[in-house]
Protein backbone atom coordinates (compact mmCIF):
# COMPACT_ATOMS: atom_id res chain seq x y z
CA UNK A 1 0.00 0.00 0.00
CA UNK A 2 1.48 3.23 -0.55
CA UNK A 3 2.09 6.38 1.59
CA UNK A 4 -1.06 8.37 1.35
CA UNK A 5 -2.68 9.60 4.61
CA UNK A 6 -5.92 12.07 3.63
CA UNK A 7 -7.62 13.77 6.20
CA UNK A 8 -10.92 15.06 7.02
CA UNK A 9 -11.10 18.76 8.26
CA UNK A 10 -13.34 19.81 10.66
CA UNK A 11 -13.08 18.29 13.91
CA UNK A 12 -10.16 16.17 12.59
CA UNK A 13 -7.50 18.76 11.76
CA UNK A 14 -9.26 21.99 13.58
CA UNK A 15 -11.21 22.47 16.20
CA UNK A 16 -14.62 23.70 15.15
CA UNK A 17 -16.68 23.55 18.20
CA UNK A 18 -14.38 25.72 19.90
CA UNK A 19 -13.99 28.59 17.05
CA UNK A 20 -17.85 28.80 17.03
CA UNK A 21 -18.15 28.79 20.81
CA UNK A 22 -16.03 32.25 20.50
CA UNK A 23 -17.62 33.41 17.37
CA UNK A 24 -20.83 33.15 19.59
CA UNK A 25 -19.47 35.31 22.52
CA UNK A 26 -18.07 37.67 20.19
CA UNK A 27 -21.09 38.62 18.21
CA UNK A 28 -23.87 37.74 21.71
CA UNK A 29 -21.43 40.85 23.35
CA UNK A 30 -21.97 42.95 19.87
CA UNK A 31 -25.33 42.30 19.74
CA UNK A 32 -25.85 43.33 23.57
CA UNK A 33 -24.04 46.15 23.41
CA UNK A 34 -25.32 47.63 20.16
CA UNK A 35 -28.90 45.87 20.47
CA UNK A 36 -28.73 44.32 17.19
CA UNK A 37 -31.69 42.57 15.34
CA UNK A 38 -29.75 41.15 12.51
CA UNK A 39 -31.69 38.96 10.19
CA UNK A 40 -30.48 34.88 10.16
CA UNK A 41 -29.49 36.09 6.70
CA UNK A 42 -26.67 38.53 8.02
CA UNK A 43 -26.18 35.99 10.94
CA UNK A 44 -25.38 33.24 8.51
CA UNK A 45 -23.14 35.71 6.54
CA UNK A 46 -20.70 37.23 9.84
CA UNK A 47 -20.43 33.78 11.28
CA UNK A 48 -18.97 32.16 7.38
CA UNK A 49 -16.71 35.36 7.16
CA UNK A 50 -15.46 35.44 10.85
CA UNK A 51 -14.81 31.37 11.19
CA UNK A 52 -12.02 31.02 8.96
CA UNK A 53 -9.85 33.21 11.08
CA UNK A 54 -11.52 31.94 14.96
CA UNK A 55 -10.23 28.01 14.01
CA UNK A 56 -6.98 26.35 15.10
CA UNK A 57 -5.60 23.34 14.98
CA UNK A 58 -5.65 20.72 17.54
CA UNK A 59 -2.64 20.83 19.52
CA UNK A 60 0.06 18.47 17.36
CA UNK A 61 -1.80 18.35 14.10
CA UNK A 62 0.98 21.09 11.85
CA UNK A 63 3.73 18.99 13.56
CA UNK A 64 2.06 15.24 13.19
CA UNK A 65 1.49 16.12 9.28
CA UNK A 66 5.00 17.54 8.81
CA UNK A 67 6.07 14.17 10.24
CA UNK A 68 4.34 12.32 7.85
CA UNK A 69 5.60 14.13 4.54
CA UNK A 70 8.96 13.90 6.15
CA UNK A 71 8.96 10.30 6.52
CA UNK A 72 7.57 9.67 2.77
CA UNK A 73 3.95 10.26 2.77
CA UNK A 74 1.85 12.23 0.74
CA UNK A 75 -0.55 14.11 2.85
CA UNK A 76 -3.50 15.17 1.65
CA UNK A 77 -7.15 17.01 3.17
CA UNK A 78 -10.67 16.06 2.07
CA UNK A 79 -13.68 18.45 3.31
CA UNK A 80 -16.62 18.96 2.82
CA UNK A 81 -18.15 22.73 2.60
CA UNK A 82 -17.80 25.94 1.45
CA UNK A 83 -15.28 26.67 -0.58
CA UNK A 84 -14.35 30.25 0.61
CA UNK A 85 -15.29 28.86 4.17
CA UNK A 86 -13.41 25.71 4.12
CA UNK A 87 -10.04 27.50 1.89
CA UNK A 88 -9.86 30.09 4.26
CA UNK A 89 -9.43 27.51 7.35
CA UNK A 90 -6.95 25.77 5.55
CA UNK A 91 -4.61 29.13 4.85
CA UNK A 92 -5.23 30.42 7.89
CA UNK A 93 -4.19 27.50 10.04
CA UNK A 94 -0.92 26.63 8.28
CA UNK A 95 -2.48 23.40 6.72
CA UNK A 96 -2.14 24.27 3.68
CA UNK A 97 1.82 24.36 4.42
CA UNK A 98 1.99 20.97 5.88
CA UNK A 99 -0.19 19.17 3.25
CA UNK A 100 0.77 18.20 -0.40
CA UNK A 101 -3.03 18.72 -1.66
CA UNK A 102 -6.81 19.21 -0.83
CA UNK A 103 -9.90 18.96 -2.35
CA UNK A 104 -13.18 21.16 -1.19
CA UNK A 105 -16.58 19.70 -1.93
CA UNK A 106 -18.11 23.68 -2.90
CA UNK A 107 -15.03 24.18 -5.40
CA UNK A 108 -15.23 20.12 -6.94
CA UNK A 109 -18.72 19.67 -7.13
CA UNK A 110 -18.79 16.30 -5.87
CA UNK A 111 -19.26 15.67 -2.02
CA UNK A 112 -17.87 12.93 0.64
CA UNK A 113 -18.88 10.05 0.21
CA UNK A 114 -18.58 9.84 -3.13
CA UNK A 115 -15.66 8.98 -4.24
CA UNK A 116 -14.65 11.21 -6.48
CA UNK A 117 -13.35 13.48 -4.10
CA UNK A 118 -11.29 11.51 -2.34
CA UNK A 119 -9.53 10.89 -6.15
CA UNK A 120 -9.35 14.36 -6.65
CA UNK A 121 -7.49 14.95 -3.40
CA UNK A 122 -4.98 11.96 -3.85
CA UNK A 123 -4.29 13.32 -7.44
CA UNK A 124 -3.60 16.79 -6.29
CA UNK A 125 -0.96 14.90 -3.60
CA UNK A 126 0.44 13.22 -6.68
CA UNK A 127 -0.87 9.76 -6.51
CA UNK A 128 -4.10 8.00 -7.77
CA UNK A 129 -6.45 5.63 -5.23
CA UNK A 130 -5.04 2.66 -7.13
CA UNK A 131 -2.79 2.31 -4.94
CA UNK A 132 -4.31 2.45 -1.93
CA UNK A 133 -3.89 4.89 1.31
CA UNK A 134 -5.93 5.91 4.39
CA UNK A 135 -8.59 8.25 5.94
CA UNK A 136 -8.55 9.65 8.97
CA UNK A 137 -11.79 11.64 9.90
CA UNK A 138 -15.17 11.96 12.38
CA UNK A 139 -18.11 11.00 10.45
CA UNK A 140 -18.74 7.68 9.83
CA UNK A 141 -20.53 8.17 6.52
CA UNK A 142 -18.66 10.86 4.83
CA UNK A 143 -15.30 9.38 6.06
CA UNK A 144 -15.33 6.28 7.19
CA UNK A 145 -17.85 4.64 4.56
CA UNK A 146 -16.58 7.29 1.86
CA UNK A 147 -12.80 5.84 2.10
CA UNK A 148 -14.00 2.68 2.44
CA UNK A 149 -15.97 3.04 -1.15
CA UNK A 150 -12.96 5.08 -2.66
CA UNK A 151 -10.44 1.77 -1.59
CA UNK A 152 -8.67 3.23 1.12
CA UNK A 153 -8.52 2.22 5.01
CA UNK A 154 -10.05 3.97 7.19
CA UNK A 155 -9.64 5.65 10.76
CA UNK A 156 -12.27 6.49 12.46
CA UNK A 157 -12.18 9.43 15.17
CA UNK A 158 -15.06 8.68 17.67
CA UNK A 159 -16.25 12.14 19.99
CA UNK A 160 -18.90 10.02 21.06
CA UNK A 161 -21.69 11.53 18.53
CA UNK A 162 -22.34 8.46 16.22
CA UNK A 163 -22.97 5.83 19.71
CA UNK A 164 -25.01 2.67 18.74
CA UNK A 165 -24.00 2.69 15.16
CA UNK A 166 -22.53 0.13 13.80
CA UNK A 167 -18.93 1.14 11.29
CA UNK A 168 -16.47 -0.73 9.58
CA UNK A 169 -12.95 1.47 10.27
CA UNK A 170 -9.85 -0.14 10.30
CA UNK A 171 -9.33 1.68 13.74
CA UNK A 172 -11.15 3.23 16.14
CA UNK A 173 -9.37 6.05 17.78
CA UNK A 174 -9.68 9.59 20.26
CA UNK A 175 -7.95 12.02 18.22
CA UNK A 176 -6.24 12.61 15.07
CA UNK A 177 -2.55 11.81 16.83
CA UNK A 178 -3.27 8.96 17.71
CA UNK A 179 -4.22 7.62 13.90
CA UNK A 180 -0.99 9.31 12.62
CA UNK A 181 0.51 7.40 15.15
CA UNK A 182 -1.30 4.31 13.63
CA UNK A 183 -0.22 4.92 9.76
CA UNK A 184 3.10 5.00 10.91
CA UNK A 185 3.09 2.06 12.43
CA UNK A 186 1.67 0.61 9.70
CA UNK A 187 4.65 1.91 7.44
Amino acid sequence: MQRLALFDLDRTLIDLDAAFLRWAEEFGEVRRRFALTDPVEELWAAYRRRMPSLVQCYPGVLDGLAELRAAGWRVGIVTNGMADNQLGKIQRTGLADVVDGYAVSGAEGVRKPEPGLFQIAAQRCGVTLAGGGWMVGDSLVADVEGARTAGLRAIWIDRGTWQGHEHHADHVVSDVLEGIAIMRQAQ
